[in-house]
């Protein structure tokens, strides 16, 4: 794969952005204060005539709505034969999303914003759940919609929006008062580097067992 090493640096990038963030937010937490009062006021500003939409939009990267859509996916492409993209999807969020990141939670232990929680939150704050889960969600959509979608116009326009979704997602953490920015940031990080460092071995894997099929 000609562009692996760009997948992999961009990675490499977005995870040095998430050690820098953890060392900040374990030792100098201070640091961090103007930053995330400067972009909670930013995001809250319509607070709270937007409360209901957030309220319910943020449900969208919800454990449980993320394991739904998840297994119905998944099985979908069990039946279509795609096993290297179900395996994929499947280790993105049952095993990185679910697993890996509460485990981040407990070495940080950062507590959460102190705002009125519009929903109730109860482990740690960093890095942000929904914002690594939604990555590792619609993010795997996003790379995979090139396969089933084969209008160039239309898969863009989906992944744009796929995009916009997840960004949004991160701004509903921050406008229910139960994450601060830093937190999202590091989730999108801790997200995206999972993502770009694991799609030329996903590709990788993908060839070489449609080869060993059709050899058969």
């Amino acid at each position: 794969m000609k562009n692996k090493l760009y997948y992999q640096f961009a990675g490499s990038c977005f995870l040095v952005v998430l050690m820098f963030l953890g060392y900040v937010v374990r030792f100098y937490p201070e640091w961090l204060t103007g930053f995330d009062q400067t972009i909670t006021t930013i995001v809250r500003t319509p607070y709270p005539a937007a409360n209901s939409f957030f309220i319910w939009y943020t449900k969208f990267a919800d454990p449980l709505t993320v394991a739904l859509i998840t297994l119905a996916v998944a099985f979908v492409l069990f039946r279509g034969k795609y096993y290297a993209e179900m395996l994929w999807l499947l280790i993105n969020t049952a095993l990185i999303a679910a697993c890996v990141n509460p485990l981040l939670k407990l070495f940080f232990m950062r507590t959460r914003p102190t705002l009125d929680h519009l929903v109730a939150e109860y482990s740690y704050s960093f890095p942000s759940g929904h914002s690594a889960g939604s990555v590792l969600l619609y993010g795997t959509f996003i790379f995979l919609l090139p396969q089933f979608v084969k209008s160039a116009k239309l898969c863009l326009s989906l992944q744009i929006l796929l995009g916009i979704g997840i960004f949004m997602i991160g701004i509903s953490r921050i406008y229910v008062g139960v994450h601060y920015p830093s937190d999202v940031l590091g989730g999108f990080s801790f997200g995206l580097a999972w993502l770009l460092m694991s799609y030329p071995i996903y590709l990788e894997k993908r060839f070489v067992w449609r080869f060993k099929n059709k050899q058969k």
